[in-house]
């Protein structure tokens, strides 16, 4: 089965809500993520104005046409 984002909500912090094509939904919070972050391109998202600009492309989530993405699977898994 072929899993995509259907919409995500920014929530508070660096928390996002996705609800996946198979009815799923996941609050992930990313904060220990941009935190741990070691690369400018990814930890200059702990700018929150930066963070809540994303977009659901092709059912995936994207930050500045894919300069930060995720894998679907492992969000729908809840793990980034």
């Amino acid at each position: 089965m072929v899993i995509s984002i259907t919409n995500a909500e920014y929530i508070r912090g660096y928390e996002i809500k996705f609800s996946f094509s198979d009815g799923v939904e996941k609050i992930i919070d990313f904060n220990d993520f941009l935190k741990n972050a070691k690369n400018p391109m990814t930890t200059k998202y702990l700018d929150k104005q930066l963070f809540e600009n994303f977009t659901i492309e092709y059912g995936d989530i994207i930050w500045n046409d894919y300069e930060m993405c995720f894998p679907i699977w492992n969000l729908h898994e809840g793990k980034i």
